[in-house]
């Protein structure tokens, strides 16, 4: 089911998109609420964003508190009701952190989702204690927080590529000195007491701030030929860990076997590669996502390194390059994938080959796969998370400045459960509901 065009006919505007998906909130969604964002952000997390500015300004790391809406106890009519320029009641800013340097990515540490990584256009990770931040005002000239740690050992700045191990305090990164980098948090116990205040980060060429502990790195993986763009940890072992770049490369690397890659898939996509993430539930499913415009899934007992990419599957949604993809933490099969289109499409793997015996039941020239499409954002979706407390709520956050001017737009949602929950169970419950609709159509 669609929150917009699933189909790949004719181009409507982003507008004539918007203004229909709109009407249907009421039908599409059990909760949503839409927040506005003064300045550009380029990364979400549940629920922290981040903004980059003009100089007017300091950037900044912002947290915020949601209140997030029961199933099924927010009225339809009311959900839609939000005014795009105005910022929603349900998000509550709680503590605002001015960060160095524009913030690229956000992640958090699994086990503890109060410790924050951070990208900027440095070469150091920064990471964030947000309880012990003090709340800081974004003014002009007020001075940069200070991070509770520094990550050093890339050679050129590291924008976009940051992951946390879901097992243990490990840190990975890439960067544009086409190597992949790895820490463990816990390092910083055991060098602490020996830190000497030296102001320059080893092979940085930089400052970092005064009196901030850092640590080296575990190890610096080198295999891509560009730029990297994302990484990802194995979900069962902190020594595994994939990434992609600009090389068009997928790789495989194993921290006990050295530094070279286990596999390396040279054309795993036909452009540079932007995303990937590794399935939670299936060790062996990794989706990759590319400005080719498509996501591909690949199974890594069928990878061989050398040649071309041979993924399981292709999923064509997108009209522009995906720039996130992210699997359900809930659902084994199900996974998001967001792009510069503005929209971001929610897939189930299962579904593919599967008759659609009931007429309706899919949307013309639907892809296979897709079975929701959300289409709230007038401009490209960077980032989106699903929330693993509430399995299919997803916060996810577009860069608006070049088709609205504005900054960005912060939209927390749900779609209705009528529409992923088994076909059988939907049918049942909608058939208590028979006389009443025949009643009134009467």
């Amino acid at each position: 089911m669609n929150g917009g065009r699933a189909g790949r006919g004719g181009q409507e505007s982003v507008d004539e998109r918007y203004t229909k998906w709109k009407s249907l909130i009421p039908v599409l969604y059990d909760w949503l609420a839409n927040h506005n964002l003064t300045w550009p952000s380029l990364s979400c997390r549940q629920v922290q964003a981040c903004s980059w500015t003009d100089g007017s300004v300091p950037n900044t790391l912002v947290i915020a508190n949601c209140e997030i809406v029961k199933p099924r106890v927010a009225a339809a009519e009311y959900i839609s009701q939000f005014n795009e320029e105005a910022r929603s009641p349900f998000v509550k800013k709680f503590k605002t952190i001015i960060h160095p340097g524009e913030v690229n990515r956000i992640r958090e540490l699994p086990q503890n989702s109060k410790i924050v990584a951070t990208h900027t256009d440095r070469p150091d990770v920064f990471i964030w204690d947000v309880d012990i931040q003090p709340n800081r005002h974004a003014v002009l000239g007020a001075t940069e927080s200070r991070p509770d740690l520094v990550l050093t050992g890339h050679q050129d700045n590291a924008e976009f590529a940051l992951a946390m191990c879901p097992t243990e305090p490990f840190v990975l990164s890439g960067g544009k000195d086409k190597l992949v980098v790895l820490w463990s948090i816990h390092d910083h116990i055991s060098t602490l007491a020996a830190e000497s205040g030296s102001t320059k980060s080893p092979g940085s060429g930089g400052t970092k701030p005064l009196d901030t502990p850092s640590i080296q790195a575990r190890g610096t993986f080198q295999g891509h030929e560009d730029t990297v763009e994302d990484v990802q940890f194995c979900p069962s072992s902190v020594q595994e860990f994939c990434s992609v770049g600009d090389d068009s490369c997928l790789i495989l690397w194993d921290a006990r076997t050295g530094s070279n890659p286990v596999i390396k898939v040279e054309k795993a996509h036909d452009a540079d590669l932007h995303c990937v993430d590794w399935n939670p539930h299936d060790v062996n499913l990794i989706l990759t996502g590319s400005a080719d415009n498509s996501v591909r899934m690949f199974d890594r007992r069928k990878l061989t390194s050398g040649g071309f990419g041979s993924p399981i599957h292709i999923f064509e949604g997108h009209n522009a390059a995906v720039l996130c993809v992210q699997w359900s933490p809930d659902r084994s099969s199900v996974f998001g994938s967001s792009a510069e289109d503005g929209i971001l499409n929610i897939w189930d793997q299962e579904k593919i080959g599967k008759r659609q015996d009931n007429a309706g039941s899919k949307a013309p020239n639907s892809p296979p796969g897709l079975f929701f499409r959300h289409s709230g954002h007038r401009d490209k979706v960077v980032d989106f998370h699903w929330d693993t407390c509430d399995p299919w709520t997803i916060v996810s956050v577009s860069d608006d400045g070049e088709s609205t001017g504005g900054g960005g737009t912060l939209q927390i949602w749900r779609m209705i459960d009528l529409i992923h929950r088994p076909e059988d169970e939907v049918l049942a419950e909608l058939d208590k509901f028979k006389s009443h609709i025949q009643e009134c159509a009467a």
